[in-house]
Order: C-alpha cells, then sequence, then structure tokens
C-alpha cells in the first residue's frame, strides 16, 4: 500500500498538519528522507524536496517532488508528485482556534514498471485546526482521500498532535494519526509518533520524527529534514 500510495508529507516532520498557511512574501524548502519499513520490505523517499510559497494573505501554494527506493527490487526513481493549496480561513483569537483546509492532487508521476505510481490522479481534503497556549500548540484534524485507482479506495484519515517548546531552538511532540483503509485487501492503521525540530541558526532547521503503528498494518516510519525559510519581494 505504501509503495502504491504513499502517504503525503503534510506537517513535517509529523503525518498531521496545521492551518497556517506560509506567510505572503515568504517561502520555505524541505529537503527530506523518509523510510517506511514493513516486514522485509522498505521503502525510501530519498532525496525528497517539498517547496510552499505564500501567494496570497492566508494562501499558501504547495509542491512536493519525491525521489523513491524500494529495496526487494533495489529500485529507483521518482515517486508521484503532489500538488497543493493551504487556506486559512480563522483566525486564532483567545477563545477560539485558527482553522484551515490544505486540499492536495497526487499526480502519477512515478515509474510504473517498478510500481512507484499510483496509476491516477487522487485527492486529499482535510480540514485542520490549531490552538496556542504559551509554548505548547496543539493540532489535528480530519480528512477524506478520494482514490479511484485499480485496487485502491476511497478512505477517512484523522491526526491530532501536542508540542512545545523546549527551548528557544528546540521544539518537541507526539501525535496519533490514523489511516482508514486505502487498499483492498489492507486494514485500518493508527501511528504514534514522535519528533521535532531544532533550529540551527534562524531560518535553518533540523527536522526529526519517528514513529511505529499500533493498530493495523505492521510499519515503522521516520523522517530526517532540512528546513530553510525565507522572505521574498517582487
Amino acid at each position: 500500500m505504501f509503495v502504491l500510495a504513499p502517504p503525503a508529507q503534510t506537517g513535517p516532520p509529523f503525518q498531521t498538519d496545521d492551518p497556517e498557511p506560509v506567510p505572503w512574501h515568504h517561502y520555505e524548502a524541505y529537503v527530506f528522507t523518509t523510510v517506511n519499513r514493513e516486514g522485509g520490505l522498505s521503502s525510501w523517499h530519498l532525496p525528497a524536496s517539498e517547496f510552499n510559497v505564500g501567494a496570497a494573505p492566508n494562501l499558501q501554494l504547495h509542491m512536493t517532488i519525491p525521489g523513491a527506493f524500494v529495496n526487494i527490487r533495489a529500485a529507483y526513481a521518482i515517486g508521484d508528485a503532489e500538488l497543493g493549496a493551504k487556506y486559512h480561513f480563522v483566525e486564532e483569537s483567545r477563545n477560539r482556534p485558527q482553522i484551515g483546509a490544505f486540499p492536495m492532487l497526487e499526480l502519477p508521476t512515478g515509474n510504473s514498471r517498478l510500481g512507484l505510481r499510483n496509476g491516477q490522479i487522487w485527492a486529499r481534503l482535510p480540514v485542520w485546526v490549531q490552538k496556542s497556549h504559551g509554548p505548547w500548540t496543539t493540532y489535528g484534524g480530519v480528512g477524506y482521500e478520494i482514490n479511484h485507482a485499480l485496487g485502491m479506495k476511497d478512505s477517512l484519515f484523522a491526526g491530532w498532535l501536542l508540542q512545545r517548546q523546549i527551548t528557544r531552538r528546540l521544539t518537541l511532540g507526539t501525535e496519533v494519526y490514523h489511516q482508514g483503509v486505502q487498499s483492498i485487501g489492507a486494514r485500518q492503521t493508527t501511528f504514534v509518533d514522535s519528533g521535532g525540530y531544532f533550529n540551527v541558526r534562524a531560518n535553518l532547521s533540523l527536522l526529526f520524527m519517528l514513529g511505529h503503528t499500533v493498530t493495523g498494518e505492521r510499519h515503522m516510519v521516520s523522517y530526517f529534514g532540512l528546513y530553510d525559510t525565507l522572505e521574498h519581494r517582487a
């Protein structure tokens, strides 16, 4: 399932995302590696890149292009690309969380001969909410996947995360992420992941995550990446 339809990278390094878009006139870029291990099969995104830009107030445009490696075939190729737009439509206040939507399209750009593609375009349609208090931040939400490729199924997904700023440089968090049945013969899966990020300098961070399933399909997942953000002016 993870080879045919790898989970979209949402709120790096976690699978759960937040509703806050990149600020207008700013961009952020990630170079990262993810590993998913199930039994004797490992699939890697190495290297993969993600780019987000604040295209307008409260609007972020998003693109991810993953390289994909599967050890059982000793094969490397480009995986399915991802395009999306995050829109923030409710501002956070003292008593109200912020809310945003982040629809994404997964494009069948991967190598079909090596099984590194879904087979046709599919969509992820989540809504995310977030609330902060001092050094604590919590966010999460629910979404629906529309996937009519051969052997695949429409499904629900949901996640929630709690994180805390430990120092000026270090933030740590833990999430619970649930994925409904994505393909014929598969099962629902729930992950528990922990990770965070370390600010090397003002605009550069190291991101990391390690997790495992607690129900359903047995998977070990990890993420390691570099994050950079800058302001741009027309």
